[in-house]
């Protein structure tokens, strides 16, 4: 039984090293994207004619109507 309250301490100290290391990593910047930022720029002309072509669509049937 004593070896069940040895391994749930040794979990629980495990758990709070990691998520200590995650923290850390976090406010350290270990996530931030700097990929995606510059590659962003390429499709951007491909959202903005999709959008165009939607709006463009869309005031010709007003027109008509």
């Amino acid at each position: 039984m004593s070896v069940i309250y040895i391994l749930l301490t040794v979990s629980i100290i495990v758990a709070i090293v990691f998520f200590a290391a995650f923290i850390i990593a976090v406010r350290n910047g270990q996530f931030d994207d700097g990929y995606t930022p510059s590659v962003r720029m390429l499709f951007d002309d491909e959202l903005v004619k999709t959008t165009t072509k939607k709006i463009t669509k869309k005031s010709i049937k007003t027109n008509h109507n």
